[in-house]
């Protein structure tokens, strides 16, 4: 019944054009940053850790930026409920589509590889509107199960099948030698039965998640890195794709985490505010 009930309030809200939302939006910005401070020191610490350089004034500053654009994500995620298929792909330029396609062409699968950058969820929706190949999207459950099946509910409306990351060996081997494209966002934080490999990322020793690389080693399939950029329009993304990785068995142990953390962490340092740093990402620490 709660599901339920959830699931047809967010619908409604959906509903609404998208100049209204972006007035809520507005508002919560203010909640959140001078209001509630959601969150405010687990921003300002991620912030100030990752980028040392800056002065305090710069990190205020993306700090900010942030709290600005964190609640247009939340806004356009449930707009994710009613919108055309004609909307999203409005919505979301694709870039380089070719370096997903030609390896699918090959019946290839493609691993592909994002982080919790622009607007993740939207990049579900087009992603899946790309191809008929299926589309597996590598997510971490939810603790509260009825939001978890709710938002599944609304990134698979265009097809894509949701996959808990302690299913996705079964899957992947099912699929095998045939076309279709595994999403992992792979910078999320392990535990610590998952992962026992630290990198810097960001200027901080991280835990990170071996499991694109591990996958890819099985498959032999290539990594695409998927990255999902904000446009000057409000509301508006792009995704270009880059492929990172042609044949996974010509790199060294760990190379392959190496290459695709570097590569979000760059993009990151370009434009941080995009990023989710209200995300306890440096809570695990190297076991003594």
């Amino acid at each position: 019944m709660k599901q339920k009930l959830l699931s047809i309030t967010l619908y409604i809200i959906s509903l609404l054009p998208f100049w209204i939302l972006y007035r809520f939006s507005d508002l919560a910005y203010l909640l959140l940053y001078y209001v509630i401070g959601y969150r405010k020191n687990v921003v300002y610490e991620n912030l100030r850790n990752s980028f040392p350089e800056k002065s305090a004034s710069e990190i205020k500053s993306i700090a900010k930026k942030f709290y600005r654009y964190f609640p247009d994500i939340l806004i356009e995620a449930i707009k994710m409920k009613s919108m055309s298929a004609a909307q999203v792909k409005k919505r979301m330029e694709l870039i380089d589509e070719d370096e997903i396609y030609r390896h699918l062409e090959k019946n290839k699968g493609v691993i592909g590889v994002t982080a919790h950058y622009g607007n993740w969820e939207l990049g579900i929706h087009r992603l899946s509107l790309m191809t008929d190949a299926p589309v597996l999207i590598i997510y971490k459950p939810l603790n509260n199960k009825v939001v978890n099946n709710v938002f599944n509910e609304l990134r698979s409306r265009f097809g894509a099948l949701m996959i808990p990351m302690k299913q996705i060996l079964r899957h992947v081997i099912r699929l095998k030698g045939k076309p279709h494209i595994s999403m992992f966002v792979a910078d999320q934080t392990p535990i610590y039965q998952d992962s026992d490999y630290f990198l810097n990322f960001l200027n901080q020793d991280t835990l990170v998640y071996t499991g694109t690389e591990r996958i890819a080693r099985l498959t032999k399939d290539p990594i695409v890195y998927c990255h999902i950029g904000r446009k000057q329009k409000r509301g508006h993304y792009f995704c270009k794709f880059t492929t990172l990785v042609e044949d996974p068995d010509v790199y060294e142990e760990h190379e392959i985490t190496k290459l695709h953390n570097k590569f979000t962490e760059d993009i990151i340092r370009e434009t941080p505010e995009y990023w989710l740093w209200s995300h306890k990402r440096w809570k695990r620490k190297r076991r003594k």
